[in-house]
């Protein structure tokens, strides 16, 4: 059986649908808080074997383990301005240790999410090499928990007999309805283009970049299942994996390329980037994925223009899940 947590929410409910489509359908755990933060929407029409709820999974994977064939451990706190960093601690650092143990106690393979918020402002570059994962300095609570759990797992003797931690960039694509503040660009502009016939972008506070020049690795959330799923079949290298395009694009590009799908001509002003993330905003982001291509994934990542049409005109303009 293959175990999914952080299920119902974006990556994981569309990891969820492409393991259906590969023909998982009765093998599939889920794992979720199903009760107070349940994305009510994600899962429908998927198959799955069981559900849990994340504060019972622990026993009954310590209970079922020797029966499971992988585990996608999705589940995390992801809001980059919460500053709490107990809850970081508890849901991000100490429960990911927890899985990590019993997925070594019963020789699981373990798949996790770690973030490209580990870089910080990046000035140790974008390389997923272990050497500098100790260097990295990230800019919030929640980059931190990810780094940490990142300095633990590489400083165990005991593993898992294969595990991969993968840094995401900036995902995007539908099943992200939930998510509000910290949905994507793209999801706010079709919104604000809906409301208002344009789109505010954040103005910049650094004399290196123009207003909205500011360039991140934005990967459509298709690649990222495509890859995780071809790590659960290709088993090779263990390590962490940079899980990006390997080609930054500034938010223009983002926000022209939405006004395109939505056949509306571009109308952007700037906005100041609100206080409480500015310090901490990042100005770049760019993968190296030469390990990922180096271990067998060779499939072409979906272009940003591509992506985005594909995101907006069958999915995000009738708020469909994938």
């Amino acid at each position: 059986m293959i175990i999914v947590t952080g299920a119902a929410g974006f990556i994981g409910s569309c990891l969820v649908q492409k393991l259906n489509n590969e023909g998982h359908f009765k093998d599939i755990i889920v794992v979720d808080d199903f009760y107070k933060d349940y994305k009510d929407k994600n899962l429908d029409n998927k198959f799955v074997r069981e559900w849990i709820h994340r504060d019972i999974f622990l026993k009954w994977f310590e209970k079922f383990g020797k029966r499971m064939e992988c585990v996608f451990h999705l589940g995390a706190r992801t809001d980059t301005t919460e500053k709490d960093v107990a809850i970081f601690d508890k849901l991000n650092l100490n429960y990911s240790k927890a899985i990590w143990k019993i997925c070594t106690k019963y020789q699981v393979p373990l798949i996790y999410a770690s973030s490209a918020a580990t870089y910080g402002l990046g000035e140790h570059g974008y390389k997923d090499t272990h050497s500098i994962v100790k260097k990295l300095k990230p800019l919030n609570p929640y980059g931190q928990s990810k780094n940490d759990f990142d300095q633990w797992v590489l400083n165990q003797k005991e593993t898992p007999p294969y595990w991969a931690g993968l840094k995401f960039f900036n995902v995007y694509g539908p099943n992200e309805y939930h998510k509000k503040r910290m949905a994507s660009v793209i999801f706010h502009t079709l919104k604000q283009i809906q409301k208002t016939g344009k789109m505010k972008l954040f103005r910049s506070h650094n004399p290196e970049f123009k207003d909205g020049e500011q360039k991140r690795d934005f990967i459509y959330v298709k690649d990222v299942v495509n890859i995780c799923y071809f790590l659960y079949k290709n088993q090779r290298t263990s390590g962490l994996l940079n899980i990006g395009t390997g080609k930054a694009r500034t938010f223009i590009d983002l926000v022209s390329n939405t006004f395109k799908a939505m056949d509306l001509e571009p109308k952007i002003s700037f906005i100041d980037t609100p206080e409480d993330i500015r310090d901490t905003y990042q100005y770049f982001t760019e993968a190296d994925v030469k390990k990922l291509r180096k271990i067998g994934y060779d499939t072409p990542f979906y272009s940003l223009e591509d992506g985005i049409k594909d995101y907006v005109k069958e999915y995000l303009i009738n708020e469909k899940i994938f």
